[in-house]
């Protein structure tokens, strides 16, 4: 059993330090349980991460937001930092503090403003969606100044212990007629994404995301920026699961803070995503290749050397996840199509089939890594440059650790290279034999992934985001 959260932190603007001229700090008002717990530091800088762009007032009042941070600790263990930011009405007699760009007038102008205040809560579990409910509950029950108790709500959260895997479920309520259910994964060594892989296919296309899948596999550094939060964090979380079954072992931050940029020209891979505000200052970046998600391109400078699948597995996952994205591919010059029918009825499916995908096609990749050499000649692929990279990286040398000898628990990866990649390569020639195939290969993932599903029934409030 674990917590379902570590610690809950209030993180407000201290009006008695200052950043700069136009920026301010963020200060820690309150915290829950006030001891850090034996098993799980208190994640240190959590004032810079509520708010990657600057801790700065407002002349208006805008809407909550929430994102996910994703911290790391000196154990190599993650902590994921679910922060709901909104803002509070002040008052401001100096009227010498620029606001937002507003220029200086040296006049005292009793004027209101408003500070951020953020909510976060800390857990080494990944459930965005469970905390994006309860932070809800507690931020509505906050502002309406409601006959609940914050404390209870906070206590109860807190408290509340569930499942590692296996498929369990968990029922409990913050104690404000709400109920909620938590159904773990099958198996925690599969990837949950949520609707992150179909997002990224969507927002960069097929060339694009196997161009950042081959980076991260040739420990390449990749860059996101959006003026989303929400986005980058999705990306990251899309990029590294499309490793599987490798892991990703250099830095991996989310969402990084305006404070924090000069980690940028850190000699290691990494993945990291920015805001877009600051993409003057990563645009002389000369060794790092550049995911923008608004603008659906990357950058990959002239000194990279990039390199991509080999032929013919390249054009054949190519067609593979355009058949998933664009079902009407196939038939689209006929000059008598059949109906077309939806390959998905959700987009939720629609990531599944485009992980199963992946993981076909990367199940005939490790399966030449474990014959290695002998398989490799055969096929004249002992020179090949990309798969040369991966063998000598550091996330095949933790797969074969983790994965070989002695005895482990088997997943559906293993299930797939073991008794799936004949077949599979038999139905390249029928794509509507092989995306049969993958649909009941993405049931498989989409039960294990159910953990994403809650209920959420509350009696006494109405929640604001």
């Amino acid at each position: 059993m674990a917590r379902l959260a570590d610690y809950f932190i209030v993180v407000g603007y201290d009006h008695e330090k200052t950043a700069g001229p136009t920026e301010g700090l963020g200060k820690i008002i309150q915290r829950f349980p006030q001891k850090d717990w034996e098993d799980t530091p208190f994640p240190q800088g959590i004032e810079l991460f509520c708010q990657p762009g600057g801790w700065q007032l407002s002349k208006e009042r805008k809407q909550p937001t929430f994102f996910v941070v994703v911290l790391t600790d000196i154990d190599s263990e993650r902590h994921y930092c679910s922060c709901l930011t909104f803002y509070e009405a002040e008052i401001n007699l100096q009227g010498t503090k620029e606001i937002e760009g507003e220029e200086e007038s040296g006049l005292i102008q009793p004027a209101e403003v408003f500070a951020p205040k953020s909510l976060v809560l800390v857990s080494r579990l990944d459930y965005p969606e469970i905390f994006r409910a309860c932070l809800g509950l507690i931020y509505t029950v906050y502002v309406d100044s409601l006959n609940v108790s914050l404390e209870t709500l906070i206590a109860n959260l807190c408290s509340c212990l569930v499942p590692a895997s296996g498929g369990s479920q968990k029922l409990f309520s913050l104690g404000a007629g709400d109920r909620q259910l938590i159904q773990t994964p099958l198996h925690d060594s599969l990837p949950v994404t949520g609707t992150s892989v179909a997002l990224l296919f969507q927002q960069l296309g097929i060339q694009n995301v196997l161009s950042l899948f081959c980076a991260v596999l040739t420990e390449n550094k990749v860059l996101f920026h959006s003026a989303s939060f929400q986005r980058l964090s999705d990306a990251c979380r899309a990029l590294e699961s499309l490793m599987f079954p490798l892991k990703y072992s250099y830095p991996y931050i989310p969402i990084l803070p305006a404070q924090l940029l000069e980690v940028l020209s850190s000699p290691t891979p990494f993945i990291i995503g920015v805001h877009s505000v600051f993409r003057n200052d990563i645009h002389e970046l000369l060794d790092v290749i550049i995911a923008d998600l608004d603008g659906g391109t990357i950058k990959i400078p002239e000194c990279i050397h990039l390199s991509q699948l080999p032929e013919p597995l390249l054009h054949q996952t190519q067609m593979a996840l355009s058949l998933v994205l664009h079902p009407d591919l196939e038939t689209a010059d006929y000059a008598f199509p059949p109906p077309r029918t939806a390959l998905s009825h959700s987009k939720m499916l629609q990531l599944f089939v485009i992980a199963s995908l992946m993981l076909i096609k990367k199940g005939e990749i490790f399966f030449l890594f474990l014959l290695q050499a002998a398989f490799l000649g055969q096929r004249g692929l002992i020179e090949n440059d990309f798969l040369t990279k991966v063998l000598n990286g550091m996330a095949f040398a933790g797969f074969v650790s983790e994965r070989g000898p002695p005895f482990r628990t088997c997943d559906l990866f293993d299930e797939l290279v073991a008794f799936e990649v004949e077949r599979i390569k038999a139905e390249e020639g029928n794509p509507p034999k092989m995306i049969k195939h993958v649909r009941e290969l993405a049931e498989q993932l989409f039960k294990n992934v159910s953990c994403t599903c809650f209920i959420w029934r509350v009696e006494m409030v109405t929640l604001k985001i």
